[in-house]
């Protein structure tokens, strides 16, 4: 679990005479598995060339706003800030460091921070009494308070012949403690999930179809919560506006459950989870002939033939490893509890996830949920009603016990 392999790293670089390190700090992240792409502030590149970074990393280096003035083109800051799992500033001047604060937007590096929705760490790189400035002391004391990690500088020899603190780190110590970093923020680094979520729609025509009111709220919230943590999830999504911006999550789109039955089944062949999440709400049944085109009112026929859809969870849990976390979701209108049970043995599940829309503010359409984890009939845990970002954090703690007392699947032959 010390291991970078596979996390995407944007790695900014500033104008200070640590920037020859920037070379380095890439060699060190690539050896450890990391993916990482460069973003140069003009001043970097008085001191490094991009040629040198991009041969280094693998990636076409990225240094201006515009690509080609000529023609128009611009560098996708937006893109470059969803890519990455984390934005590191190695090293960071206190031009760069002041620019973050302010939230100025005069450097692509500077647009990137601003775009980016994953965490951000800076190792600053100054002389001594630039480092000691009141200026640098408040501009790193805000950033801390926003969440940015700062991997302190070394006390030695600086540029200009004086000793103190304000060099950059050395790339050794970067690359482990930006480990450690992901270690303690992403828990669940090379453990990966599948989770089915929303509502799916069946046809009657080209317009008319059966569904249900579940909006998607739930399992959105589920799979950002794990994508925090660090885990790969593959989010297979029925029809929902709610959005799922991350850059661990790799997000499916289907409307039936023949389409998420699908979806799910490619999905287990490119890699096997270490976790199974069945959020969806999987319509039961579905009209056996759906018709082209919309019949006008008076055309509709009086019955509709309906066939039974495929059992999504049952099938999902009987392709994944035995190892495999597996969770189900059950929706009641009492206790539920009984019926939870018989489901868990049903769909071959390790837990169920229980929610009463007996509840007042649980369940569909609602911001809100209370459930019931049950593992069996001698535990069940039993939860207020809260926020169903807290219902995915508490899924969340539990997920983590499981996979944390084994490595991953993919890490472990299988």
């Amino acid at each position: 679990m010390g291991s970078l392999s596979g996390r995407r790293i944007v790695l900014g670089v500033t104008g200070s005479i640590a920037a020859y390190k920037s070379a380095l700090v890439v060699r060190e992240l690539v050896k450890a598995g990391a993916q990482v792409r460069v973003v140069m502030t003009p001043g970097a590149k008085e001191f490094i060339t991009p040629l040198t970074l991009g041969t280094l990393s693998g990636h076409a280096v990225h240094s201006e706003l515009t690509q080609d003035r000529d023609a128009g083109t611009w560098t996708d800051h937006v893109e470059l800030g969803l890519w990455g799992d984390v934005v590191l500033v190695a090293p960071a001047t206190a031009h760069t460091l002041s620019g973050m604060v302010e939230g100025r937007g005069d450097s692509l590096l500077l647009t990137v921070l601003l775009s980016a929705k994953c965490p951000v760490v800076v190792a600053p790189a100054m002389d001594r009494d630039m480092f000691s400035h009141a200026a640098t002391t408040e501009n790193l004391g805000a950033l801390r308070q926003r969440g940015v990690h700062v991997i302190e500088p070394d006390t030695g020899e600086l540029a200009s012949g004086l000793t103190g603190k304000g060099r950059m780190a050395e790339p050794e110590r970067i690359r482990q403690e930006l480990t450690e970093w992901f270690r303690i923020q992403a828990p669940l680094m090379g453990y990966r999930a599948l989770i089915t979520s929303g509502p799916t729609r069946e046809p009657i025509d080209s317009v008319r179809f059966i569904g249900n009111r579940s909006s998607g709220r739930q399992g959105a919230a589920i799979a950002l919560e794990l994508a925090h943590r660090g885990m790969l999830v593959d989010f297979i999504s029925g029809p929902s506006s709610v959005a799922t911006d991350h850059p661990g999550i790799q997000r499916i789109d289907v409307e039936t459950a023949m389409d998420m039955k699908a979806a799910a089944e490619a999905a287990l062949k490119n890699a096997m989870p270490d976790t199974t999440i069945g959020v969806a709400a999987v319509a039961d049944v579905r009209p056996a002939h759906p018709i082209d085109g919309k019949p006008a009112k008076s055309e509709l026929p009086d019955a509709i033939e309906m066939v039974g859809n495929p059992d999504i969870l049952a099938g999902i849990n009987a392709l994944a490893s035995p190892a495999c976390f597996k969770v189900g979701f059950a929706l009641a209108h009492g206790d539920g509890k009984a019926a939870a049970l018989r489901k868990l043995t049903a769909k071959n599940c390790d837990m169920i996830v229980l929610n009463s829309i007996a509840d007042k503010g649980a369940g569909f359409e609602h911001t809100t949920n209370r459930v019931d984890f049950v593992h069996g009939p001698d535990r069940i845990d039993s939860f207020e009603l809260k926020t169903k970002e807290a219902v995915a954090a508490d899924l969340a703690d539990e997920v983590q016990r499981q996979l944390l007392q084994r490595p991953p699947l993919e890490q472990s032959g299988r």
